[in-house]
């Protein structure tokens, strides 16, 4: 067996991918739709729409099998993302990149396989829209340009979660993207009786600055901040622009002294920008605590942090 090689982009592509908020989330009929018609058009019993992660593959959709992932270095979807075009293996058993997979020689026993590699922006690839047999087989030239094309509507599908769960701006989550996420993160916490940890941020005396220097100015400075906050928290914290110059940061599985330590972080490195920078970037934040037995929903923590942060912002203004 031969592993999957690693993108030289490989860094750029898993931020783009884990950009979609699409990992481990739930079924969707969008998804399940394409994955089922395709299964039908190609007479094959196993069809799916896989995401490559840093070590792993994860089903967004799966037909024909009850996994909902595997291990990155046995994927044939590995391999797929590093071709331009559909990637084809006509008979894995005579293959020597996999004929000894335990995918292969175990079940599901593949012998065919044939994926569309899914590109995302910037030409990143995130995963694959993958036919897979358990007999050898060719596909002819039209085989090749179906699935093609329905590749194309599942890249569709993914560009459509870009566009509705994303700030084109600043390219972290927006309120919808971070509902989505929030919901989930809160839920798994109270499943684990885990606390969490919400912080608000409004950018302090923003409206002037794009009043004196023009919205290009004031959007660059948008930016700063948001890369200051993905800096200063952690990848699984749910990062989101809510609108305008307000900014929510939500800590799952944490302590109150975790939260104490990224709240300084950050405004570490918010110092240290000013620092170096002309226009200088001030913030007023509001934080609220959640525990896993608290009737407090998702708006109802908003709505807490929010209050703080005004109060905070009401101080510093005396100040």
């Amino acid at each position: 067996m031969i592993l999957p090689i690693i993108p030289d982009n490989e860094l750029q592509r898993l931020a783009k991918l884990r950009a979609l908020n699409v990992l481990d989330t739930d079924t969707e009929e969008r998804f399940d739709r394409v994955t089922r018609l395709t299964r039908r058009i190609f007479s094959v019993p196993i069809c799916l729409v896989t995401l490559v992660d840093a070590e792993r593959q994860w089903f967004k959709s799966h037909q024909g099998i009850e996994a909902t992932e595997t291990s990155r270095d046995i994927s044939f979807c590995g391999h797929a993302i590093n071709y331009d075009g559909i990637f084809i293996v006509n008979d894995a058993l005579n293959d020597p990149r996999f004929c000894d997979n335990p995918l292969v020689v175990q079940e599901p026993f593949i012998r065919f396989y044939a994926g569309y590699p899914l590109t995302i922006s910037d030409g990143f690839r995130a995963g694959t829209l993958c036919v897979i047999g358990t007999e050898p087989r060719q596909l002819i030239i039209e085989e090749i340009e179906i699935l093609t094309d329905l590749g194309k509507m599942v890249e569709a599908e993914l560009l459509s979660i870009v566009q509705n769960t994303l700030d084109p701006l600043t390219t972290i989550s927006n309120r919808r993207g971070f509902e989505v996420l929030a919901h989930q993160a809160l839920a798994s916490c109270r499943r684990t009786k885990m606390a969490a940890t919400l912080v608000f941020f409004d950018l302090d005396f923003f409206k002037e600055i794009n009043d004196c220097f023009g919205h290009r100015k004031g959007d660059q400075l948008l930016c700063d901040f948001a890369h200051i906050l993905l800096t200063a928290f952690r990848e699984s914290d749910v990062i989101a622009r809510m609108g305008g110059d307000e900014f929510v940061v939500l800590l799952s599985f944490v302590h109150k002294d975790t939260v104490n330590h990224a709240i300084e972080r950050f405004k570490l490195l918010l110092e240290q920008y000013n620092q170096h920078h002309q226009h200088k970037l001030s913030t007023s934040i509001g934080i609220a605590h959640w525990t896993p037995d608290s009737e407090l929903g998702l708006d109802d923590l908003l709505d807490c942090a929010d209050k703080a942060m005004y109060q905070d912002k009401a101080i510093r203004r005396k100040s």
